[in-house]
């Protein structure tokens, strides 16, 4: 009964070796690292989106903040104008425009 146990684990740890080979193989070739990478990138691009969003988001709470001190302490009212056109972007320099 023992030997069969210590069979058992040695049987156990050899499949396990085995496939944790194969898998360190299958991300040395050029196809697996081609994954690894992607798979990276695509988690900075999306920490970076997130990192951002957090920053937009800390941006615009400072941003009321500074508007609400300004405005208690002045009277006032100094909020900006929400409506799209403010947001309209000004023709460059030299640009040509369509006739």
């Amino acid at each position: 009964m023992k030997r069969l146990f210590w069979v058992g684990v040695g049987v156990a740890v050899g499949v396990t070796a085995t496939r944790k080979v194969n898998e360190l193989t299958q991300k040395a070739t050029p196809a697996g690292l081609g994954t690894s990478l992607g798979e990276g990138l695509r988690e900075l691009g999306a920490g970076l989106g997130a990192f951002g969003a957090e920053v937009r988001a800390g941006m615009n709470e400072r941003a009321e903040e500074l508007y609400a001190m300004v405005e208690d302490t002045t009277e006032i009212p100094v909020r900006p104008d929400p409506s799209p056109a403010r947001h309209a972007r000004a023709p460059r320099r030299g640009a040509s425009h369509a006739r």
